[in-house]
């Protein structure tokens, strides 16, 4: 059925938050057809095949409309009126109690309860029903906050991609994958440059049976870490490392990995591996009842609970799968009887396992305190807001979140972009996303628990396509990545929670905020304190590069992102020649025109450079030289009026080539790259320390 929607479909489509049409990046209005908003609607379980359907889902959503929820959110010092469907008949005498979270009881008559000062999660008991009143602050946490009054700055960090040089102390380097104490590492040398942050990309748990999957965007958890950034010495003293590197015989493997320019995920996986499997191995005693760290492991285990365990036995199932079924990536393709997480089998399995399912929570909890320690480390050196963590807007359906927690996802779509200017057939990111009525339905718990954990240990939270707060670009499976749609959220709510979590957890929030915004999205970012994101490449008004004193203030300041080209790279045209070399070009588009739209491009990029006052050259450098462009770019990001600017540190130390390049997977070595500089070396390093010294006395901290 590729027909036009009928117009009661139309009609539920549209109760159920789907957009039924949309305009393109050119201008066009576009009509979703009757497949796309079928299935959709069944995603959110709403089944919508004929007319009887129809009508019956219909009448499940109003129902659900007129069901009193159990979450409230407000503005703490505003006055809240409560919604129509918990009111009694006599509203204005209507009596409720108001337990706060600190023990205060509030009580009053009405449907419009005054206003509570206190943020927190309080309890309201009214008409016979006990709801959660979510009281936000007015704004989230920010930058001065944190930090102080002034424009700040940070670096933004690949961790995967830090360096560590074989030394005495640390004779195997970090075996070729940057770690937590290479995080540390680096906060100490940008608080040492006066900088306030280092902000990094995902740190979610992936796969390690399968660490071939490295996209730190398409996680297997957003609840867990990868445990392949995890620090031994968290836990463990240098002879005892060393001994369990010998025990696992890894030495040689991961002082070659060290040595790398690429990661090679899949061996520097298993020898990491078999370092922490050794490790564990020798600390039994002091994991034991009654060890010296017995009490801590106990406590990781009872605050990860079901949802821990959950992750640990999928670990472990996908291992044991993938050795019998080397195409058994997804837990669809594993034997029927460990698709249910709860299932007898799944239980047997378990317990034949035990140790291997503990050996994981184990990995847990060692990644866990690495983290804590990175940014205790960090602000204990003097970073104003420490470390900001990234979260991924979906997980991996193959993963353990989906496996785990499949009714708050929904099933048989994923998330994308439609069609734009530079991605024409649309995207299709193959992530899960959080259904809404299961998130009104759970008092929006998978939403909070995800934010929990990414704030746990961090000054800061990056969202990845916080456009999705609003609505999210859906794609059924097996369609095209074009033959989506967009199903709104509650914009308003998530916000709400969004700014409690950063009160509770001290943590200001950046909104990647790039391509096709809905309208007043941004407004909305701004009135609650939440900064958005500006990249040089993006702040055009025509042809022209906007001056640096237009930036806005309140979004934070890059140069690129992990996505786009380093400022070398732009300079000497690398993405054009990748996109040439993969045959990446859209309709219209070729390597000729690109290479001649890009001499222009840097034409008026020195241009913005001259008026600013940063190069007195009137005539660009060559495209082979780079480095005073690089230099003049950080310098022109820091004049900015923005709060906070953030500087990748591919653009601090000068490389030429990008971490990621979209639209590819094997063709070019993504999140593979190391960076060419040690993090203790990067103070010592001339162009980098000439650039962080110009950017701390531009931000105004000589």
């Amino acid at each position: 059925m590729n027909a036009a929607a009928t117009p009661d479909l139309r009609s539920l489509a549209i109760a159920a938050g789907i957009a039924v049409d949309w305009t393109d990046a050119f201008g066009r209005r576009r009509t979703v057809k009757a497949d796309t908003l079928s299935h959709l609607l069944s995603s959110l379980g709403l089944a919508a095949q004929t007319s009887a359907e129809i009508a019956a889902s219909h009448n499940d959503l109003q129902q659900a409309s007129r069901a009193a929820p159990t979450l409230v959110t407000g503005v703490a010092g505003k006055a809240l009126r409560l919604p129509s469907s918990l009111k009694r008949a006599d509203a204005d005498a209507m009596p409720f109690e108001i337990v706060l979270e600190n023990g205060a009881l509030l009580q009053g008559r009405g449907s419009v309860i005054p206003a509570i000062d206190l943020p927190g999660y309080h309890k309201l008991r009214c008409a016979d029903r006990e709801v959660t009143l979510a009281m936000a602050p007015r704004r989230c946490i920010t930058v001065e906050d944190l930090a102080g009054a002034g424009r700040r700055w940070g670096v933004a960090a690949q961790l995967y991609g830090l360096r560590r040089d074989i030394t005495a102390t640390t004779p195997v380097g970090n075996g070729g994958i940057g770690d937590f104490r290479d995080l540390a590492d680096l906060a100490v040398a940008v608080a040492d440059a006066r900088g306030e942050a280092v902000s990094i990309g995902p740190v979610h748990a992936l796969f390690t049976a399968d660490p071939g999957r490295n996209s730190p965007y398409a996680p297997s958890s957003r609840l867990f870490l990868n445990p392949l950034h995890a620090d031994p010495a968290a836990i463990a003293d240098f002879a005892r490392i060393e001994k369990a590197i010998d025990q696992a015989d890894v030495r040689m493997a991961l002082a070659r990995h060290n040595e790398s320019r690429l990661i090679d995920w899949p061996m520097a996986a298993r020898a990491k591996l078999a370092l922490l499997r050794a490790l564990k191995s020798a600390m039994a005693a002091d994991l034991a009842p009654g060890g010296t760290l017995a009490e801590d492991f106990a406590a990781c285990l009872a605050r990860g609970g079901q949802a821990l365990r959950d992750h640990a036995v999928f670990e472990t199932l996908h291992a044991a799968c993938l050795k019998n079924d080397p195409g058994a990536h997804h837990w669809r393709q594993w034997p029927a009887e460990f698709h249910d997480p709860r299932s007898e089998a799944v239980a047997a399995f378990a317990a034949a396992q035990a140790e291997e399912v503990s050996f994981h929570q184990f990995l847990q909890w060692l990644s866990d305190k690495s983290l804590a320690q990175a940014q205790a480390r960090a602000r204990d050196a003097g970073l104003g807001i420490g470390i900001i963590y990234d979260l991924a807007i979906g997980t991996d359906g193959g993963g353990s979140y989906a496996w785990a927690h499949r009714d708050d996802v929904m099933a048989g779509v994923s998330v994308g972009a439609p069609p734009d200017l530079f991605n024409q057939l649309g995207q299709d990111w193959g992530l899960t996303a959080l259904s809404p009525r299961t998130l009104a339905a759970r008092d929006f718990a998978p939403f909070l628990d995800t934010l929990r954990a990414s704030m746990r240990h961090a000054g800061g939270l990056r969202i990845d396509h916080i456009l999705g707060f609003a609505r999210l670009w859906l794609v059924p499976d097996g369609a095209a990545p074009g033959e989506g749609a967009y199903l709104s959220y509650p914009l308003a709510t998530m916000l709400r929670l969004v700014a409690l979590e950063s009160w509770r957890h001290q943590a200001i929030v950046i909104g990647e905020d790039l391509g096709t915004v809905p309208p007043g999205l941004r407004e909305a970012l701004q009135d609650i304190g939440l900064l958005g994101m500006r990249v040089l490449w993006f702040e055009r008004e025509g042809g022209a590069f906007k001056e640096a004193p237009a930036w806005p203030r309140t979004a934070a300041a890059m140069t690129t992102t992990h996505d786009l080209p380093t400022v070398a790279g732009w300079w000497a045209g690398r993405d054009i020649d990748w996109r040439e070399k993969l045959s990446l070009f859209g309709h219209g588009s070729s390597a000729a025109n690109e290479r001649a739209a890009r001499e222009d491009d840097r034409t008026a990029l020195w241009s913005a450079f001259t008026r600013q006052g940063i190069v007195t050259d009137d005539e660009p450098p060559p495209v082979a030289q780079s480095a005073q462009v690089v230099d003049a770019a950080i310098d022109f990001v820091a004049d900015t009026p923005a709060d906070l600017a953030l500087i990748p540190l591919e653009d601090v130390v000068g490389v030429t080539e990008q971490p990621n390049l979209p639209g590819t997977v094997a063709e070019h070595p993504n999140w593979r790259r190391r960076l060419p500089t040690a993090t203790q070396d990067l103070a010592k390093q001339p162009a980098a320390a000439r650039r962080l010294r110009s950017l701390s006395r531009r931000r105004g901290k000589p």
